[in-house]
């Protein structure tokens, strides 16, 4: 026996097309922990005029329509700094933050692409001004784009093997 009660002038359902569009957006990006042979982490100076300049980060970007993460882990990686990885990247783990540079939510991918060879070329886009191979330690002064709390994060489940769930840049 049915025992549902109508109700008068109840909102009718949206459409699913319609509904989507009330979901909150968020910005997908994907990025890449490269070693060099002293585990000293491959990091990108942005350069002038772009909302990050002067601060270090990691190569990545956001996802192109239809891209999967990996895939734009590999783009964006050959496209800031020529390298093309044959091997397969591993999964390292998300960020997710609230609200980056007032554009809203970001979720970012974090993937290992091993070490490079000593002498590998970093050929920079025009998106960066310098590179450089940093240990930890060396990055307590540095202005980061990419935190240190994150940096060290995922450098020891690089290390580790294991996979690191973050909020705001940091272990939750």
């Amino acid at each position: 026996m049915d025992t549902t009660v109508p109700v008068p002038n109840a909102p009718g359902v949206l459409p699913r097309a319609e509904w989507v569009k009330t979901l909150p957006q968020t910005i997908v990006a994907s990025c890449v922990l490269l070693l060099d042979d002293e585990d000293r982490i491959l990091l990108l100076r942005y350069a002038r005029g772009l909302p990050a300049a002067g601060l270090w980060g990691l190569p990545g970007g956001m996802l192109d329509q239809g891209e999967d993460p990996v895939g734009a882990a590999r783009r964006e990686l050959h496209e800031e700094t020529g390298i093309a990885l044959e091997q397969d990247l591993r999964f390292l783990g998300y960020d997710h933050r609230a609200d980056v540079l007032e554009t809203g939510p970001v979720i970012d991918f974090y993937f290992h692409g091993g070490r490079l060879p000593a002498g590998q070329p970093v050929r920079r886009s025009s998106e960066h001004d310098h590179h450089g191979f940093f240990a930890l330690a060396d990055l307590e002064s540095t202005p980061l784009a990419t935190g240190l709390p994150t940096l060290t994060a995922l450098l020891t489940a690089a290390r580790t093997g294991t996979v690191v769930c973050l909020r705001e840049g940091l272990p939750g």
